[in-house]
């Protein structure tokens, strides 16, 4: 019996300083995770800055024309007074699409889990 209880608390003792590791290994890779985060946010700042830094027409002039993997950060991140003059020297029909898939973008980041778009929840 008491070979039984030592090498169960050995077993114990093993799996409580694994569970620690393991612990210690998930503070390790949340860390990494913020600080990965964290540049990438410093990173779209910067290039906000730029263009919050521009002439509205020129920035409307390759806003006309950026991909909207890009063009939507960006405008998400940007002080809405500079992004609303920037919207009016667009195109207007570029300018509704980008105001749409901004809206949506926004919807999802708010939207609890299962949610549908705002075009589906609209019935288009």
């Amino acid at each position: 019996m008491s070979l039984r209880e030592t090498v169960l608390a050995a077993t114990e003792k093993r799996l409580a300083a694994r569970a620690d590791e393991l612990v210690a290994l998930q503070k390790k890779l949340e860390a990494l995770e913020k600080a990965r985060r964290d540049h990438n946010e410093a990173n779209w700042t910067e290039l906000v800055k730029v263009y919050e830094g521009m002439k509205p027409k020129d920035a409307a002039a390759i806003f006309n024309d950026l991909d909207l993997a890009v063009l939507l950060p960006v405008l998400d991140r940007m002080k809405a007074a500079k992004t609303a003059i920037v919207l009016a020297a667009m195109q207007p029909d570029r300018a509704r699409l980008v105001t749409t898939r901004l809206a949506e973008m926004r919807s999802k980041a708010n939207a609890p889990p299962g949610a549908g778009s705002i075009a589906t929840r609209n019935g288009i």
